[in-house]
């Protein structure tokens, strides 16, 4: 009897078809009459793993209805760099530099605050201020790649983390709830943002009055995967953030740029933006 298997993310087709418990499992009986029972019993590992990978994408999604649309907002006048990878370097390395410490300790991130991961990826930073905030406190890791918020939302199970919640958003919009954000902190994908005038505009409705921005970037070309701190400052001044501080991060990290989020009339419409040049190093 031949079997064939199929499968992505959202689909699990198997031919001949496999009887399911009332649970979703497949009936090991029945695997074990298509071949031997240590292949039956891999096959009927894959297919759960598989089937939960798929409930996991059904869970994640947009936390918020859509903001305003791109079509409303100036382009970069600058390279967009490629998102290439969910993880930057081996944590082990990172841990050894203390990186999530020094942006916490920097943005003043305490228990009980809700912490917005923009551009989680693999989740190094998600997981660790996951610990800080504590169970009054939560995470929201936002992506625009669903299969890295699905392979992030296995890991949160496995490490049995009860406050993380995952957003999907768009190039130009994390569809996060208004006023639900302390903080936000954006690491080492800055330079990634297709859009980031609108993604900045619909970011902001997301913070709570008095909340912080924190950017990590390098100081490099957007190009090169960095951000220009000028080039930074000039983009989110252009949305009415207002720059607090500049830190440099220890271990070669680059640095955190501190952002105030626009409030009352420092919050631009969206016609009053003007894209910043194409200035000296951005490319």
């Amino acid at each position: 009897m031949e079997l064939a298997v199929t499968f992505n993310l959202v689909d699990i087709t198997v031919s001949p078809p496999i009887e399911l418990t009332k649970t979703g499992r497949p009936r090991l009986n029945r695997l074990r009459m298509l071949g031997e029972p240590v292949v039956a019993l891999a096959l009927a590992a894959t297919l759960v793993a598989f089937a939960a990978t798929r409930a996991y994408a059904a869970d994640i999604g947009n936390l918020a209805p859509p903001g305003a649309a791109a079509n409303e907002f100036p382009l970069p006048q600058r390279p967009v760099a490629q998102i290439v990878s969910p993880r930057r370097s081996a944590e082990e390395h990172r841990d050894a530099l203390n990186e999530t410490g020094q942006i916490a300790r920097l943005l003043e991130l305490k228990p009980g605050m809700t912490v917005g991961d923009i551009g989680a990826g693999s989740g190094y930073h998600t997981v660790r201020i996951s610990h800080l905030v504590g169970p009054e406190g939560s995470v929201v890791a936002q992506d625009v790649t669903r299969d890295y918020l699905v392979k992030l939302a296995r890991r949160i199970e496995r490490l049995k983390l009860t406050n993380v919640k995952f957003a999907l958003g768009e190039p130009h919009d994390p569809r996060l709830p208004a006023s639900s954000l302390d903080a936000a902190i954006l690491v080492h994908m800055y330079h990634e943002i297709a859009q980031p005038y609108a993604f900045l505009y619909n970011l902001s409705s997301a913070l709570k009055r008095g909340a912080r921005v924190g950017i990590v970037d390098l100081e490099l070309p957007t190009s090169k995967h960095g951000t220009p701190i000028e080039l930074l400052r000039c983009e989110l001044t252009a949305v009415g953030y207002r720059a607090v501080a500049t830190h440099k991060l220890a271990g070669g990290s680059g640095y955190l740029a501190v952002f105030s989020p626009p409030e009352g009339a420092g919050r631009k419409s969206p016609r009053d933006i003007v894209a910043c040049g194409d200035r000296a190093g951005t490319r």
